[in-house]
């Protein structure tokens, strides 16, 4: 078994992903923490093989996506040492060689966990599309019909502004997010949720409805004809009260950084 493996460094979260050829046969979720060396994301890649019954010997690739700049070197030289391969890195120098045009404004600012989603999605749906990813921060990539990356709109996430609030008030308790009976709330916990999921509900239609009004106008494609899909751990808020979505897709990320891991092995991109 010839096995590639994919790691999203997230700013709350880290994921590590096996795919053989284009099946995502197993993956794992480990806390940010930027203290932890090398060694010790080793050791817990490690047990997660060990206990999945992998061998690195298997490991044919390896490509890294990272918004923590911090952590691409421990990662980079733990994969080495593991594996004795040098892994892919979404980084400027590669964006040449992607199915998608980023613009020059952007190329030394956009996330790599963008640049995934953007790939994966344009690639998906031959065409143009909006990304929302809802993650620490909760972001919307617009992709043209012709790959060009248009924009991107960028707020805090649900759980950022949910915990934001829980910590920077005295009374107002940190609260599970579902959708309340009402907006309408009748006690506290139904008040947070009313203003933070029925709240985030509006913004996210709000912004994609604005979104493929702004592309129209760029690009002259009708609204209609823009697909939306979501990703990111917290869609599931959204999911049962909204209709925005015509796909949910929580590994839409990781397919893109393997998608992008096979197009620069197949053109044989120095690592």
């Amino acid at each position: 078994m010839q096995l590639f493996l994919t790691i999203d460094i997230g700013n709350t979260n880290i994921v590590v992903a096996l795919f053989n050829e284009d099946t995502l046969v197993s993956s794992w979720r480990l806390h940010t923490d930027v203290s932890r060396t090398g060694d010790e994301y080793g050791i817990l890649i490690s047990s997660f093989f060990t206990d999945g019954g992998f061998s690195v010997a298997d490991i044919e690739s390896c490509i890294i996506s990272s918004v923590v700049p911090n952590l691409i070197g421990p990662f980079v030289g733990l994969i080495v040492k593991k594996t004795g391969k040098k892994p892919f890195i979404i980084s400027p120098g590669i964006f040449s060689q992607l199915p998608i045009t980023i613009p020059e404004s952007a190329t030394h600012e956009i996330g790599s966990d963008l640049v995934c989603n953007a790939v994966e999605a344009y690639c998906r749906y031959k065409g143009a599309c909006i990304v929302v990813d809802f993650g620490t921060a909760l972001t919307f990539t617009a992709v043209s019909s012709d790959g060009s990356v248009l924009g991107i709109a960028i707020t805090p996430g649900i759980g950022t502004a949910r915990d934001s609030l829980f910590k920077n008030t005295a009374q107002l308790p940190s609260i599970p997010l579902k959708a309340p009976p009402s907006v309408l709330g009748k006690n506290t916990i139904h008040s947070i949720q009313a203003g933070i999921v029925l709240g985030y509900k509006c913004l996210v239609e709000g912004l994609v409805q604005q979104i493929k009004e702004d592309m129209g106008k760029e690009t002259g494609i009708p609204p209609e004809d823009i697909k939306v899909v979501a990703t990111g751990g917290l869609n599931s808020v959204l999911e049962p009260i909204s209709t925005v979505f015509q796909e949910i897709d929580k590994t839409l990320t990781l397919r893109g950084l393997h998608r992008i891991g096979k197009i620069l092995r197949d053109k044989g991109t120095a690592k």
